[in-house]
């Protein structure tokens, strides 16, 4: 027929399987409450109340450990400058990352994610780097910097 284009391939009309069921994913671009969400990988945690609690804990545990790895001295001090330089650089992969997690995490725009992230680094922070549970002799730093914006 005159005009019209010539229908899509299903891989890219949004059609998937034999019988042209339609499958979008719902994708929020404002933050939302809501147990029905895609966190990290696809159709996880969907539907289900029980996934959505465990991919909260996931995010909070990612975010608790980030402040542990920044915060933490695990490189002995007569270690030498090479170990010590390859240790260092390791826990900072690993904290990068853990962190671009919880970031892509975040941007699934859903309140819970984003509550347990911040409650994770701030509980996270109050354990590891505050002075509430150390000792002032133990605030030396950690074997990791900060991290900066710039």
């Amino acid at each position: 027929m005159g005009g019209m284009s010539p229908p899509l391939p299903s891989s890219m009309n949004g059609t998937t399987g034999m019988h042209g069921m339609h499958h979008r994913m719902m994708m929020h671009m404002t933050f939302y409450w809501g147990k029905n969400a895609e966190i990290l990988f696809h159709s996880w945690p969907g539907t289900s109340t029980g996934m959505y609690v465990l991919a909260l804990i996931f995010v909070f545990v990612l975010s608790f450990f980030i402040e542990w790895l920044s915060h933490c001295q695990l490189i002995k001090p007569d270690s030498s400058n090479v170990s010590a330089g390859l240790v260092q650089t390791f826990l900072h992969a690993i904290r990068v990352g853990l962190a671009y997690m919880v970031m892509l995490a975040v941007m699934s725009f859903n309140v819970g994610v984003f509550l347990v992230a911040v409650a994770g680094h701030t509980l996270g922070f109050l354990f590891f780097g505050s002075r509430v549970f150390k000792k002032p002799d133990a605030l030396k730093g950690s074997d990791l910097p900060p991290f900066s914006c710039w």
